[in-house]
C-alpha cells in the first residue's frame, strides 16, 4: 500500500554558512520519514544549495524586499497557502507558519543564555539539540563526475578559500600564500601535493598573487568558476582546507573535509567550523576584544592582520596528523579483524531488544511542539 505524501515546508537561512549549518535538519527528516516530500525556502545565494535534497518538490527562492516592509514573507505565504502541511519547520522564527494549514509546525525562538552554535541554535527548532544532526548536502553523480573531471588526478590536494563577505574577516593573501608554500614544500607535510583555489565570481582579483606565487602545473584555480554544489563535491577530495570564516568553510567541513576555519571579529562559539574533523584557529585576541573596538563589526579594517603563519602551520600540521587515513591492513591483520567483527556480531544478536518501535513520523514530531498543544488546551 503506497504511503500517503508527508509534505514538509522547510524555511531555512538566507545566508550561505547559516542554511549549510541548518541543512542537516533536512538530512535527518528525509531519513526517518520516506515519504517527505520537501519545498525549501531560502535566499537567494543558499538556494542552489537544496537542488538535489531527495523528496524535492520545489525549491523557493525568497529575496528580502527592499525597505522596512514585510513584503517577502506576504509574497511567500501567497506561494505556499494553498496547501496543507504535515510539518512546517521555519528557522527564521516568523509568523509565516500561523496562517498556513498544516498538523505541526516547528518555529526557532531565539532563547537566553549562553552562546551555543548554530547547529545546536537550529536543532533545538526540532527539540534535538542534544543530538544535534551535523550539515549535510546532497549531490548527483553528475556533480561528483563533474568535481572528479575538473580535479583530475595527482597528489594530495590543499584547498583554500581567502574570500569572505567583509573585510575586516579576511586573513591576508600574502600569509596564505605562505601557508600553501610551506605545507606543499618537498619538506612540508603535504609534499607533492596541488593547490586548490576557491571562491565567487567577485573574488578572482584577490586571489590572483596566491595563483601567481603558487607551482605551475600543480594549481587549481576555480575560483568564480563552479557553483557552490561543484565546489562541495571538489571539497570531498581535499585532504586539507584553510579558509575564513565563510559559507565556503562551512561547506569545506560539511563535505568531511579536514578544516581549518580562521578567526578574528567573529565568534567560533556561534560559527566555527562543525565536526570531529574542524578546528577554529584565531590570533591573540578574542572576539569579545574585537567587539570593544569595532561594536558594530562594520569597520573597514584588516582585523585578521594579528594571526601568525606559524600558528595556521601548527594547527593544519596537526590536524592532518589527527586525521591521517589508516594504512590497508595485511591479509593476517584483516583475518583477525573478520574474526572480531562476527564475535561481536553475535554478542549484539544475543541482546534482546523490548523496546516498542515507533513510527518514524511520530518520532520525530510528536514533542516538537509540546508547548504549543499546552497552550493550546489550556486557550480552550
Amino acid at each position: 500500500m503506497t504511503q500517503r505524501a508527508f509534505p514538509i515546508l522547510f524555511i531555512t537561512a538566507t545566508r550561505i554558512g547559516d542554511a549549510v549549518l541548518s541543512s542537516g535538519l533536512i538530512k535527518m527528516l528525509a531519513d526517518q520519514i520516506p515519504n517527505a516530500r520537501f519545498t525549501i525556502v531560502a535566499g537567494p545565494l543558499a538556494a542552489p544549495l537544496f537542488a538535489h535534497v531527495p523528496g524535492l518538490d520545489r525549491v523557493i527562492v525568497m529575496e528580502k524586499a527592499k525597505g522596512k516592509g514585510k513584503s517577502h514573507w506576504f509574497k511567500l505565504w501567497n506561494q505556499v497557502r494553498h496547501k496543507k502541511w504535515s510539518l512546517v519547520v521555519d528557522l527564521r522564527g516568523s509568523a509565516t507558519a500561523l496562517f498556513l494549514r498544516r498538523e505541526k509546525r516547528a518555529i526557532w525562538k531565539k532563547l537566553p543564555g549562553d552562546v551555543v552554535h548554530k547547529v545546536v541554535d537550529a536543532a533545538r527548532t526540532l527539540k534535538l539539540e542534544g543530538d544535534p544532526p551535523a550539515p549535510h548536502l546532497y549531490i548527483s553523480p553528475d556533480v561528483q563526475a563533474l568535481a572528479d573531471e575538473l580535479l583530475g588526478e595527482g597528489g594530495p590536494i590543499l584547498a583554500m578559500g581567502p574570500a569572505s563577505n567583509w573585510i575586516g574577516k579576511v586573513w591576508p593573501i600574502e600569509r596564505f600564500t605562505q601557508t600553501a608554500a610551506q605545507l606543499l614544500d618537498k619538506d612540508g607535510p603535504m609534499a607533492g601535493g596541488r593547490l586548490l583555489i576557491l571562491g565567487g565570481p567577485e573574488d578572482t582579483r584577490m586571489v590572483e598573487e596566491l595563483r601567481m606565487a603558487s607551482a605551475r602545473g600543480r594549481t587549481i584555480d576555480l575560483t568564480g568558476k563552479v557553483d557552490l554544489l561543484t565546489a562541495y563535491a571538489c571539497l570531498k577530495r581535499a585532504r586539507l582546507f584553510i579558509g575564513n570564516d565563510s559559507g565556503l568553510m562551512h561547506i569545506a567541513a560539511a563535505a568531511g573535509t579536514p578544516t581549518i576555519g580562521l578567526f578574528g571579529p567573529s565568534d567560533e562559539r556561534r560559527y566555527g567550523p562543525w565536526g570531529d574533523r574542524a578546528e577554529a584557529v584565531r590570533g591573540p585576541r578574542s572576539f569579545d576584544q574585537f567587539m570593544a573596538i569595532d561594536p558594530d563589526l562594520s569597520q573597514a579594517i584588516r582585523h585578521m592582520s594579528d594571526l601568525p603563519v606559524a600558528t595556521v602551520i601548527k594547527a593544519a600540521k596537526a590536524l592532518l596528523a589527527r586525521t591521517e587515513p589508516e594504512a590497508e591492513l595485511s591479509p593476517q591483520e584483516a583475518v583477525v579483524e573478520e574474526a572480531i567483527a562476527e564475535e561481536v556480531a553475535e554478542a549484539e544478536e544475543a541482546v534482546v531488544d523490548v523496546a516498542e518501535d515507533v513510527p518514524p513520523q511520530q518520532a520525530i514530531v510528536e514533542e516538537v511542539l509540546a508547548e504549543e498543544r499546552v497552550s493550546e488546551r489550556d486557550a480552550s
